[in-house]
């Protein structure tokens, strides 16, 4: 069984109305009651479990080249703005990193390094 849950519209906690697929109108459920307690669980765990792996993978990506020496926050977002995300970065080869301000060649060696290390193993 598929179970959805609203705030309704004042988004009040304990004014959760259930909705199930097989039926047209949302179920009223006591406020309060143990069953709604649960789900209200529920949807707090999912929402907050979401939110958490959102915010590591936001942490991994900056960390990337966070962790580069020389390239300090206005490096980063010059390099993110040039490319359009790390994503960008990444793909980029080392003269395209050169053509942004204040990237000296051995810097962008280091940062095009950073990407592409590979084990000899």
């Amino acid at each position: 069984m598929i179970v959805g849950v609203s705030k309704g519209p004042d988004r009040k906690p304990g004014m959760e109305k259930l909705i199930l697929v097989e039926q047209e109108q949302p179920v009223d459920v006591t406020p309060g009651a143990s069953g709604l307690l649960l789900i209200q669980h529920i949807r707090d765990e999912a929402h907050r479990f979401a939110i958490t792996g959102q915010r590591r993978g936001k942490v991994a990506k900056q960390s990337v080249l966070e962790g580069i020496a020389g390239l300090g926050v206005k490096r980063r977002q010059l390099l993110l703005k040039q490319f359009g995300g790390l994503q960008g970065v990444e793909q980029a080869g080392v003269d395209a990193l050169c053509s942004v301000d204040g990237i000296s060649k051995q810097l962008a060696q280091r940062i095009y390094d950073n990407f592409h290390h590979h084990d000899d193993h």
